[in-house]
């Protein structure tokens, strides 16, 4: 069974957006995996289609509704549908190499994109919605958000980049970040390429392709360092 996204988005139309280009592309159409949106609005109840209100207590902005946007989450996901349900938050657990591992390698997702000042905390209660975050910051909605982490899953289903070592030595797969990369022209505004990397000695080419992943790490990402 290949991986299944389902989307809940108030603009659907925004997808497959640039999930449907390149070799993200190219595996939605072999049925490597699939995604569909459903717009939340065709789950209001009113003449309006609106899925908002004011929050309560006060206070500025909209909140989503717990009723609607339950109506849409359990359309799209009823009851027995292992997949996780993901919502898009500032506030959430961030997205590491690690999650999006652990999601390419099952069934698929469920993502509810937020709007508005928030969702109603009884829907992401009794939906078991885990929060998910891109990076501390805040965007006008979820689907930016949505699309960064299908990516980043997406693109580890087998056969989607066409070898597993596509991906083996890029940043956060060994603690680490990617080394440096060079191509021709050999020589570029007199920089030249590391004589190592065209020494033809592959145990030197590896010996330093991890010494400068190290030494980046220690100046960029102290944090991923273990102790």
């Amino acid at each position: 069974m290949s991986f299944r996204a389902d989307v809940i988005t108030l603009f659907p139309d925004l997808f497959p957006g640039p999930l449907g280009a390149s070799v993200l592309g190219r595996g939605l159409s072999e049925g490597l995996w699939s995604l569909n949106a459903t717009q939340l609005r065709d789950f209001a109840q009113d003449r309006h289609r609106s899925v908002d209100d004011t929050p309560a207590g006060g206070g500025a902005g909209m909140v989503l509704r717990a009723d609607i946007l339950a109506a849409a989450i359990d359309a799209t996901s009823p009851e027995g549908d292992p997949r996780p349900r993901l919502l898009m938050s500032p506030r959430g657990t961030p997205l590491t190499q690690k999650m999006a591992h652990d999601l390419a390698e099952g069934p698929g997702t469920v993502i509810v994109c937020g709007r508005f000042e928030g969702v109603d905390q009884r829907v992401i209660d009794s939906r078991t919605l885990t929060e998910v975050s891109i990076g501390d910051y805040v965007l006008a909605g979820g689907e930016a958000a949505a699309m960064v982490l299908l990516e980043a899953v997406v693109r580890l289903i087998p056969g989607v980049l066409g070898s597993a070592e596509s991906h083996a030595d890029e940043s956060f797969e060994n603690g680490l970040l990617e080394y440096p990369h060079y191509t021709r022209p050999q020589s570029f505004e007199g920089v030249d390429i590391p004589e190592v990397l065209t020494s033809g000695d592959h145990a030197r080419v590896e010996k330093w392709r991890r010494a400068e992943s190290e030494k980046l790490t220690r100046r960029r990402r102290p944090d991923l360092l273990k102790p």
